[in-house]
């Protein structure tokens, strides 16, 4: 297998751009139409999610450390499609037939051997992986929703018990899905692991999300949905230490927030901890009951309300992180940052610029509409982790 071979060869389909998963998908649904179901009714983003994770593999296929754990994190996490081991031959002869269509002449019975090789390593490794993940997880829990309240237009919050225990750290996200649809999408629980082993859903409805959508508009106490297996440790304390918290919330970031400040109290340790809670507007803060008995009852927790838009000073907007840095000077503290990518973007850069070092400030990173551990390591790879992670 010649690793330049391949890498010269992908570039130049790469070249081609929307083309090449638009061409990959309609080869693999005409060839095998039983296929099509795995997939959402919207294809977009997981075009987007080919030419990520392809781009990943051909560019570390001889890193065999690091391309050998993003395959298998590929491997266990598309258990939850329901993705067998006859599946990978069909999408072999896909990929291979769109290689040899972008390269036209260029095509070589060599390229042709070396990519059949290729994929029958990355093929092996990521069935490997998810028979090995059967012994641990399944591929998805079923879970009742218990409780559905909407705090606003676009916005719920959700209780949801899953048939059997679902274990997780704060911090985590859990991928949720609903049955009547065919996609999934990454939340953090709003709430530390509880004995009954309920999980506290924030959800604003995305335009154009059909799983948060669904959620926020279409479900009702009784329905069910699907759980996958927490993944990301970003967000979690233990980088932290016992170090003393600043905690910057946007909108439905506060979610994964909350969460920390139930572990914090739990523990019982000695922290102080400074939370920030952001909003466009008053009415925007959907979340202030839990907010505010959470401070009255923990002494070592100070909660600071930013209301972002200002009708005294129109077209500025007041930011949670400038805030607290004009409060006071944090650098002994970790900081955790949840929100908009836009919100954790400018968070980040703004400590970064105020002497703040990579290591004591805490985000998830790129993205908007987390597929998956493995997505998330491909996305990283492919673009600087300073643009933050949504909720």
């Amino acid at each position: 297998m010649d690793v330049a071979r391949l890498k010269q060869s992908w570039s130049l389909v790469a070249a081609h751009g929307d083309q090449v998963p638009l061409y990959f998908y309609s080869t693999l649904f005409l060839s095998h139409p039983e296929t099509r179901q795995m997939f959402p009714t919207n294809m977009a983003g997981q075009r987007d999610r080919l030419v990520t994770a392809l781009a990943h593999i051909v560019t570390n296929v001889d890193q065999v450390d690091r391309l050998v754990g993003f395959l298998q994190d590929l491997g266990a996490d598309h258990r939850k499609f329901a993705v067998r081991p006859e599946h990978y031959p069909a999408v072999g002869e896909a990929l291979v037939a769109t290689l040899q269509h972008f390269l036209g002449e260029q095509w070589t019975e060599e390229l042709a051997q070396d990519w059949t090789a290729a994929y029958g390593l990355v093929s092996k490794v990521m069935i490997d992986a998810a028979q090995a993940a059967e012994a641990v997880n399944p591929p998805w829990w079923v879970a009742e929703i218990v409780a559905h309240e909407r705090r606003a237009f676009d916005v719920a919050v959700l209780t949801l018990r899953p048939q059997y225990l679902l274990p997780f750290t704060p911090g985590q996200s859990i991928g949720v899905s609903h049955p009547a649809v065919r996609s999934w999408r990454y939340y953090s629980p709003a709430n530390a692991p509880r004995a009954d082993g309920t999980l506290e859903l924030h959800v604003r409805a995305a335009p154009g999300g059909v799983v948060s959508s669904r959620l926020v508009y279409g479900c009702a106490v009784g329905d069910q949905v699907h759980l996958a297996a927490p993944v990301g440790d970003r967000l979690t304390l233990w980088p932290a230490g016992s170090s003393d918290l600043l905690l910057l919330a946007g909108g439905t970031g506060w979610a994964p927030v909350k969460a920390l400040v139930e572990q914090v109290a739990a523990e019982g340790s000695r922290r102080r901890v400074d939370l920030y809670v952001s909003a466009r507007s008053r009415s925007e803060f959907y979340d202030t009951d839990a907010i505010d008995k959470l401070a009255s009852s923990f002494p070592w927790l100070t909660v600071t309300y930013v209301v972002g838009v200002d009708f005294q000073r129109p077209g500025e907007m007041v930011h949670a992180v400038d805030r607290a840095l004009a409060d006071g000077d944090w650098r002994s503290r970790h900081v955790y940052v949840c929100g908009s990518d836009e919100m954790v973007g400018y968070s980040v850069q703004a400590l970064t610029r105020a002497g703040y070092h990579a290591g004591q400030v805490h985000h998830e990173g790129f993205g908007k509409h987390w597929y998956g551990p493995a997505w998330r390591s491909a996305v990283d790879a492919a673009a600087p982790d300073n643009s933050g992670g949504a909720r």
